[in-house]
Order: structure tokens, then C-alpha cells, then sequence
């Protein structure tokens, strides 16, 4: 989804103190941060040190005479892509749940019609009190997306939940829920495309696997899974029947999706098979091409002479390759493969998806300077048997929602 603009409420908690890098942090993806300010907040972060770093006015008063001529509460919460308050104390959650519009801050949330997001930040014990877990309840059936909190070390002294997230995971999930966001919506052409999927079965592979070298290494890559569980949601808004089997990830189940987690290539490969059958099966997943041959039960330690220790490495399961090589009504319909390269990104795609045996395959350049993996942008180009369909730089939610027209449109065509 593109976003321009961020309203941040700020809280007023002792993580309020975050803000400022919290205003950096979105500034970085090229989003405008304006802020709105408690009366709580201003006593832990001044006005002006948010100011210098927003570049914007920062808003306080309800009750200031010229914002409010023009209806200040209303234009703040229209003209923001999105909301997000951090931190969302116990009395903002409780103020929110219950509708009461009292000053500037939860005048402006009950205002709005853009995705909202809280990141709470509490003592422990005012997390699991009764009212806030009732209240946050009603968040999520207001659609309020809820952002950690984590548990860790407190200002009080006490340990447990309700530390604010870390500023990087806050922007990263803003940025995935709006994604999500935008599938969930998206116009009924593009979502339905004439119900020519509704009730198929879609099998999605998404995220890296990670392969043990010992209770506490692995093998791994930086796949986020941001690409596979935005065609996963895709096909569930388009009224299909998905089942998703994920790597590690931190991300949230897409709406309407059966998800299985996974760790291993091994395990994929074996929830994939108990999946099918399938009509399409799209495999997005990193799979991790070796494995260590022997898992080490205990830490490997260092050896007195400091020689690194040797690897056997196997060859894991090829997903892909066995999927593709299925026949009868185990061999789904279409079957898309996908190919991460940093060079000869066409040939070696091609090569792949003829080696491999899927129908068509989606390639895209994953070499470091262009932001690709774990990033929300994508640039793919489609191979099918006969065609390459070359698309530009689009979010993942677009070039998941596009996928699901292109699929759309060959269904269409298959003979019932």
C-alpha cells in the first residue's frame, strides 16, 4: 500500500521518550510523520524536540481556536494515511474501547476511517488487569491492529509484558498491516475477478526454512515471507481456499487463511504433501537448498586449537521439483514456482522452471542494493511456457493482488 503520511499519537508513558526516533525510523521509508501529543506525553517528550524532527507542527489542544475553526480533529485524522499510537497506554486503550472523545488524541481516533494501530506500553500488571484485556478485545473487534507489547526489563523494576516493541518492528508491522490492508479492500473487480476461484484450493509456500547445526545454530536466508503471505491473502479476498505453510516468520496469519509453521525443508516438504490435493499451488518458500547431515544434540563449542568444526552438508528435498513431478489429481492444475537470483535473472529463471517442471515461475532480483528481500517492494517478471510478462517496481500487496488476476485469467480459459 502507498503511504505518504503517518499521524502518531503519543502517549504518555515512559516509552514516549521513543518517539522522535520512532518519527526517524518512518521517515526513512520516505513517510511523513505529523504528531499528535498528550497532555501525559508532554511531561516525558517536549513539543519541540518532536517538532525538529518531524519537520511539522505537533498538536495538543483540542480546544486551540484556529486548528479547530477548521475542524483540526477531523482534517488530522482525514488527512493521514494511517494512525498509530505509541505508546498506547492503559488509559488510551480504555478511552478508545469505549468511545470517549475528550481531547485532541482520542477525538481524532474516534474521527477517523483510516487503519489505526496501537503499540501498547504498560506495567505488567496493568496488561493482564481484567479491563485492559477486555478492552483490547474490543479493539480487535474494532479492527484496532495491536503491535507487541514485548516482555522484557520495566522503568519500574518489575519484568514481564508491556515493554513498548522495538521502533524497527513497530514500523515493520505498520507497514505489513497496511499491506494487508489494502488486500483485504481491494475493489471487487480486482479481488472476485467473477468468482472464477471461489472454492479452489490454493496451496502457498512462503518464508526461508531454517536447518539446525545444533540446539542453537542454523542454516538459514533473509526471506521475510512478506511476498507469499500477501498472495495468500490475495487468493483468500478472491474467494479461494488457501492453505498457507510457513517458515519462521513473525508475521500474522493473512485473513481467511489455514496456516501450518513449519521449520524445516523436511517438514514443508511433508505438510505440503498432506495438503494436496490442490488446484493451484504457488511456492514462494526460500527453501534452504542443504542441511547439516547429523544435528549436534548439544552447543558445538570451540575447539582448544580454535579449528572451526566440519559441516557435512546434505541436499534438502527439492518442494518444487517433487510438486511439479506429481501426476492425476495430485499434480494441481498450475503450479508457480518462484526464483530469487542477484545475476542472470532471466536465464537462470528460465533454466529453472524447465529443470524444475512448474508451469510458470516468477523471478525477481534479490541482489542486496535493491531492497528486496525483507523490504515491501517487489519487481518480478513471469515466465510461462510460451510468454514473459514483465512487471515494474510495485508493493508486494500489488504484485500479489496482479498475480491473482493473471491466475484468474488462465483459469478462465481451462476447459471446465
Amino acid at each position: 500500500m502507498s503511504i505518504n503520511r503517518i499521524l502518531i499519537i503519543i502517549g504518555g508513558g515512559i516509552a514516549a521518550y521513543k518517539a522522535p526516533e520512532l518519527v526517524r525510523a518512518f521517515k526513512k521509508q520516505g513517510i511523513n510523520a505529523r504528531c499528535v501529543l498528550t497532555a501525559a506525553a508532554a511531561q516525558f517528550v517536549s513539543p519541540l524536540s518532536i517538532a525538529s524532527v518531524s519537520g511539522d507542527k505537533v498538536y495538543e489542544n483540542l480546544f486551540d481556536l484556529k486548528d479547530e475553526a477548521e475542524m483540526g480533529h477531523i482534517q488530522l485524522s482525514r488527512e493521514a494515511d494511517a494512525i498509530l499510537v505509541a505508546p498506547a497506554t492503559a488509559d488510551l486503550i480504555g478511552k478508545m474501547a469505549m468511545g470517549v472523545a475528550n481531547d485532541l488524541a482520542s477525538t481524532t481516533l474516534l474521527a477517523t476511517d483510516k487503519p489505526v494501530f496501537i503499540a501498547p506500553a504498560m506495567n505488567v500488571r496493568m496488561w493482564h488487569h481484567p479491563a485492559t484485556q477486555r478492552n483490547l478485545e474490543q479493539l480487535k473487534v474494532d479492527g484496532i491492529r495491536i503491535i507487541g507489547p514485548d516482555e522484557g526489563d520495566m522503568a519500574c523494576g518489575e519484568f514481564g509484558l508491556g515493554r513498548m516493541s522495538e521502533v524497527d518492528d513497530i514500523v515493520s508491522q505498520v507497514m505489513h498491516g497496511l499491506n494487508q490492508h489494502e488486500t483485504e479492500h481491494a475493489p471487487p473487480a480486482l479481488a472476485k475477478n467473477d468468482g472464477v476461484l471461489s472454492g479452489k484450493h490454493v496451496l502457498v509456500t512462503a518464508g526461508p526454512t531454517h536447518e539446525p547445526i545444533d540446539p542453537v545454530r542454523y542454516i538459514a536466508n533473509r526471506s521475510s515471507g512478506k511476498q507469499g503471505y500477501a498472495i495468500a491473502a490475495a487468493f483468500a479476498a478472491s474467494g479461494a481456499s488457501v492453505t498457507l505453510i510457513s517458515g519462521p516468520t513473525d508475521l500474522p496469519c493473512p485473513t481467511g487463511v489455514q496456516i501450518t509453521r513449519v521449520e524445516t525443508a523436511c517438514e514443508m516438504l511433508a505438510h505440503v504433501q498432506a495438503a494436496l490435493p490442490a488446484d493451484i499451488a504457488v511456492m514462494t518458500a526460500a527453501v534452504a537448498d542443504w542441511r547439516v547431515e547429523t544435528q549436534a544434540s548439544q552447543k558445538v563449542k570451540k575447539n582448544a586449537d580454535s579449528k572451526a568444526p566440519t559441516l557435512t552438508l546434505v541436499e534438502n528435498p527439492d518442494i518444487l521439483a517433487w510438486v511439479s513431478q506429481q501426476s492425476g489429481a495430485q499434480r494441481p492444475g498450475l503450479v508457480i514456482g518462484f526464483a530469487a537470483e542477484t545475476e542472470n535473472v532471466s536465464e537462470y529463471a528460465q533454466a529453472k522452471r524447465i529443470r524444475k517442471g512448474c508451469d510458470w515461475i516468477v523471478a525477481n532480483n534479490v541482489s542486496p542494493e535493491n531492497g528486496i528481500m525483507g523490504g515491501d517492494h517487489n519487481t518480478v517478471d513471469i515466465f510461462t511456457n510460451d510468454d514473459q510478462d514483465k512487471w515494474p517496481a510495485m508493493s508486494k500487496t500489488e504484485v500479489a493482488q496482479k498475480l491473482v488476476v493473471k491466475v484468474s485469467d488462465y483459469m478462465l480459459k481451462q476447459p471446465q
